[in-house]
């Protein structure tokens, strides 16, 4: 029998740049500055935190601990995640779920990722790998192609989608060729050329993929009350639908296009949407998981941006950039501002609170401004999508809540956001 939950809301959102592997900054101080951002963001200190969850990919155990530590030694619970490129929305996921069931009035949610040059490689040389079946399918499937094998996965899922309903590489192009235009307006992105560059599969360019990345993100989750006693309706941004789903038997049916976890991204839609009381239709500003152009043409049939086997015809009527339908990745996605794994889906809700707000700048879709969607008489719905092969996938959907007032001003550095009664110095680290 489903549990009630309570009404959930985005208080505090904080994200380093996501920069090059390039061992310069440490992933303690990835953590802290991300975290320091979101309390500075939502004007409280560590102590009101009562529990968090710690997302990496690459790393050792209690490394959330390692991090978390500098803000304070509270003693709350750090729990530690690692759910491959869904680590960060998993977090998330989890931090919204302790204040939904009233485990919590404050909870935080923190990625980071400290990953090698290159493209993404096996550590452990002596078990089994948590992608080896997926793998072997798809050699069976399509033989093997040259390159990474993420880059096969999802270049193959997007080859089966061109040859089943009359897609295009061009289309996957320009999908990424939004996506990098779209960069522009974000001091935080790398920058690449499309059709022109390296190919590093058959079909898959370099500009078509994602850079891994150094970098982290976090958001806080408060309750309604825990709001309303901090005044901070000027911010708070609601969760109305989130879903977090795992692989259908569809993974292993065959089709190239299920091997990118497809199935899962439309259980894990269809229940977002369900509990939002919406459709896919209505979401103005969207930040999907485009680890790849081709993965992104893929999400708009399994998110409903389009009928089934119709995502070229979004790519063709512009309506996945500015003055479209939807604004799909206006940060550039992940192909222009990189992927720290860990941190990646708090990169997300980042980005899309601020277009909430009313404060992303130059990146900022004019259907989630504060006040338009009202004066017509709607509401501004933006959505969040992240997924890891393996696999998990978190929707979620967001909102400016009723009592939404725009305005307010924060301000502050790490020594006036900490815990005030439980820090100890030999814990800091340089920022």
């Amino acid at each position: 029998m489903p549990v009630k939950e309570r009404r959930t809301f985005v208080i505090g959102v904080g994200t380093t740049t996501f920069m090059k592997p390039r061992g310069k900054v440490d992933y303690p101080e990835m953590a802290v500055e991300a975290t320091t951002k979101a309390l500075i963001d939502a004007g409280i200190t560590y102590d009101e935190v009562e529990s968090a969850y710690a997302g990496w990919v690459y790393g050792d155990s209690t490394s959330g601990q390692r991090a978390l530590y500098a803000m304070g030694m509270t003693q709350i619970p750090i729990i530690n995640v690692n759910n491959n490129c869904s680590t960060g929305s998993t977090a998330f996921f989890m931090a919204r779920q302790q204040v939904a069931l009233e485990a919590a009035e404050c909870s935080l949610a923190v990625g980071f990722e400290k990953m090698q040059p290159g493209s993404l490689s096996t550590i452990f040389k002596d078990r089994a790998n948590p992608l080896d079946k997926m793998c072997d399918l798809m050699f069976d499937v399509a033989g093997k192609d040259t390159g990474p094998l993420a880059a096969q996965l999802f270049g193959g899922g997007a080859q089966e989608y061109c040859e089943r309903y009359g897609s295009t590489w061009e289309h996957v192009g320009a999908i990424s060729a939004k996506n990098h235009s779209h960069s522009v307006n974000n001091p935080c992105r790398h920058s690449s050329r499309v059709m022109g560059d390296k190919k590093i599969t058959a079909n898959v360019t370099r500009a078509m993929c994602c850079p891994t990345s150094d970098g982290g993100a976090a958001c806080i989750v408060a309750s309604e009350d825990f709001v309303k006693k901090h005044d901070l309706e000027n911010q708070a941004i609601e969760i109305v639908g989130q879903s977090m789903t795992t692989d259908s038997p569809e993974l292993y049916s065959g089709s190239r296009i299920e091997l990118t976890g497809a199935d899962m991204t439309r259980r894990a839609a269809s229940e977002a949407y369900k509990q939002a009381g919406v459709t896919a239709q209505q979401m103005g500003v969207v930040e999907l998981h485009d680890c790849f152009a081709a993965n992104e043409l893929l999400l708009y049939d399994a998110l409903q941006f389009t009928a089934p086997g119709k995502a070229h015809e979004l790519v063709e009527q512009k309506n996945n950039t500015y003055g479209g339908r939807h604004v799909i990745n206006p940060s550039g996605g992940l192909e222009s501002k990189g992927h720290p794994l860990g941190a990646t889906g708090l990169g997300v809700v980042f980005y899309l609170t601020c277009q909430l707000r009313g404060i992303a700048g130059p990146m900022q879709a004019e259907q989630s401004k504060p006040g338009v969607a009202e004066a017509q008489g709607k509401v501004a719905y933006a959505l969040g999508h992240n997924l890891g092969l393996g696999g998990s996938c978190v929707v979620t959907i967001f909102r400016r809540p009723d009592f939404f007032k725009a305005g307010g001003i924060d301000g502050a550095d790490v020594d006036t956001v900490k815990s005030r009664q439980m820090s100890n110095k030999y814990a800091d680290v340089q920022l």
